[in-house]
């Protein structure tokens, strides 16, 4: 038995040109399919259905997707490439263009949280960035 599980992303009248967006963000990334009504793609081998569903349901932070980062590079790239047209929020949020929210978050963040003779001043650290630099939360 196969329980396939994916999000459905409701855009309004958007769902092809946000698909090509993020596959145009995102390594190993296609469209697999799509109609008036829907896209099916990929996002680095995760399936994504994308419904144009008019205009009666947002996105909102309640709903976000996390991109954890090895390096500052990786950081920085997924920082702009989504934020592009976007809002940009606090401690490594931003919404896309679309309205959908992303985290660019470090690797690394969890273990900096961790320690407790750190982890004060890792939030006090993190909460004065937009984006997340990874040496000035190494060094807190």
């Amino acid at each position: 038995m196969t329980n396939q599980m994916y999000p459905c992303l409701w855009f309004d009248g958007q769902a092809k040109e946000a698909a090509k967006f993020y596959c145009s963000v995102f390594p190993n990334s296609k469209i697999i399919s799509e109609n008036p009504m829907v896209v099916i793609f990929e996002l680095n081998h995760f399936k994504f259905m994308g419904l144009n569903g008019g205009p009666q349901y947002k996105f909102s932070p309640a709903t976000s997707f996390v991109i954890e980062c090895e390096t500052q590079e990786e950081i920085d790239l997924y920082w702009e490439k989504l934020g592009d047209g976007g809002r940009y929020s606090q401690c490594g949020w931003l919404d896309d263009r679309f309205g959908m929210s992303w985290q660019i978050v470090p690797t690394i963040l969890g273990e900096l949280m961790g320690d407790q003779t750190k982890s004060q001043r890792v939030i006090a650290a993190f909460m004065k960035m937009k984006k997340f630099d990874i040496e000035k939360l190494k060094n807190a």
